[in-house]
């Protein structure tokens, strides 16, 4: 008998603690507000004859998430290009061209915002297209960084299900949202940038592959996404604030009918001298941040510079380059710690030591 008691204890508390989520959730729908009121109260009448259920646990997961939905909170867009450009080239070296595409692109947003029109619902959608490790991922960061709006990625390699965008109905065992929905909650705005990142490996199936395409063009257009509809929350919500960015290694696996709504911008292979000046100002002062070093604490001849990046000159980008700046100070880090070396000067005598074998 005390055990029932604490299981209805804990169930009143729950429900008390669900309807404070309901009242103190702001710009919630009328129409689903409602919803979650009749559903409080069904669980109210299950606690009140003692019977605890799994129904109980995912009414209250659902309302719990419905409530966690930033269905008003959004960021205030900064409109200022100078400082556009300045983001991009504190993250990005080179890439004059993409740099002048991407300022044009927001340009256009600032000046539609500015002249009171729909910016983002008007723009197209920015496919960034390009090898591994040219920096896709950086630029949409550095998009939202320039713009002030939170950032979230989506992996859209090896997708297996279109329930993975779009969600599961709450009806079924351990449903959930899909990745939209989750991607709004985790930032906690309603106007997030969003990656949708590697559009082209969405799925290796064909017939998989169409029902994907044609979801992200329900998730992308702006017509359709003002009222999407997530099978987990099953109620539209409005996309059509959210700033998306694709990326793709090739567009061949894209359908037309995507390809349409897409801005292309292509992002180049790094040659063996940008990818010099990358690990030398870019990538050295983050990973002795990473690895604790000091930056006096090492050194690197001037002229060995083409001997680290040489091996490496085949790859598109830079990811080899940075595991191999990496390894190096890792053993930089080692002899400082065991007290054999307070600075390290590589050298030609020395490089092949250092280099990752």
């Amino acid at each position: 008998m005390p055990e029932k008691k604490t299981v209805q204890e804990y169930a009143f508390k729950e429900l008390n603690t669900l309807n404070k989520k309901i009242e103190g959730t702001k710009g919630l729908p009328e129409g689903l507000k409602e919803r979650l009121v009749e559903m409080v109260q069904r669980l109210e009448r299950m606690a009140n004859i003692g019977h605890y259920a799994a129904e109980f646990d995912t009414l209250a997961r659902y309302i719990e998430l419905v409530t966690s939905v930033p269905w008003i909170k959004e960021t205030e867009d900064y409109l200022e290009l100078k400082g556009a450009r300045e983001i991009l080239d504190k993250n990005h070296y080179g890439m004059d061209y993409v740099k002048e595409r991407v300022t044009e692109y927001l340009a256009t947003l600032m000046l539609l915002k500015k002249r009171g029109r729909e910016a983002i619902s008007s723009a197209p959608i920015v496919l960034l297209v390009g090898l591994q490790g040219v920096g896709k991922t950086t630029m949409a960061y550095s998009l939202a960084e320039t713009l002030r709006r939170k950032f979230v990625r989506i992996a859209m390699g090896g997708i297996g299900s279109t329930q993975e965008l779009r969600g599961k109905s709450k009806a079924f065992p351990e449903a959930e949202p899909g990745q939209i929905i989750k991607a709004l909650i985790k930032t906690g705005v309603r106007n997030p940038v969003i990656l949708l990142d590697e559009i082209d490996k969405a799925s290796g199936e064909q017939g998989l592959r169409f029902d994907v395409m044609a979801i992200l063009l329900e998730i992308l257009d702006p017509k359709q996404n003002v009222e999407f509809r997530d099978h987990y929350l099953d109620y539209p919500i409005d996309l059509s604030d959210v700033l998306f960015i694709c990326s793709a290694n090739t567009t061949g696996t894209l359908s037309t009918a995507l390809m349409d709504r897409m801005e292309i911008i292509k992002m180049p292979s790094y040659t063996d001298d940008e990818k010099i000046v990358i690990a030398r100002d870019y990538l050295l002062p983050q990973i002795f941040e990473k690895s604790g070093l000091n930056p006096g604490e090492l050194e690197v001849d001037p002229d060995l510079w083409p001997g680290i990046v040489r091996p490496f000159g085949y790859d598109s980008g830079i990811r080899s380059l940075g595991r191999t700046m990496e390894a190096i100070c890792r053993k930089v880090a080692k002899e400082i710690v065991e007290g054999k070396s307070k600075k390290v000067l590589i050298t030609a005598e020395n490089l092949k030591y250092y280099l990752p074998k």
